[in-house]
């Protein structure tokens, strides 16, 4: 069995509302806690790195189950959508991810493209991390060339 180690460094001068960095492989990039949450927004933040990894592994894993089966969409796009929940305590939760895939292909590849669609939510190493705790949903849209 193969293993994997990604590593990340994390710089942060102090305080809730001050602006960190972290370096991992090609991510370099300042964090902070997000205006929402009323923090600097300056920077990315958890909620968006979350939503980002989840996004990032779900359409290189449809891209590759579409390569595998010899499927060359015209054009292939995801939005994703992550949705916090703050409830009366202030507790914060991560409650739910809703990728929207977009493939525009020929007609004849419709129903194995959305099978794959499917499969590539299951397949993702990440929403099997997040499984049992984030909801993960598929809002697919095919269009036929």
């Amino acid at each position: 069995m193969a293993e994997h180690s990604f590593h990340l460094n994390a710089e942060w001068p102090g305080g809730r509302n001050t602006v960190g960095s972290i370096e991992a492989g090609n991510l370099k990039t300042e964090i902070s806690i997000p205006p929402e949450m009323n923090g600097p927004g300056i920077g990315t933040n958890p909620d968006e790195m979350l939503l980002g990894a989840a996004a990032t592994c779900y359409i290189i894993t449809l891209a590759a189950k579409l390569e595998r089966a010899n499927i060359v969409p015209e054009e292939m796009s995801l939005s994703s959508e992550g949705i916090v929940e703050v409830d009366d305590r202030g507790v914060i939760t991560y409650r739910t991810i809703i990728h929207r895939p977009y493939v525009k292909a020929d007609a004849a590849f419709r129903e194995k493209i959305e099978r794959y669609m499917d499969q590539s939510e299951q397949s993702c190493m990440i929403s099997r991390a997040l499984k049992g705790n984030v909801e993960i949903r598929l809002e697919k849209h095919f269009e036929a060339v």
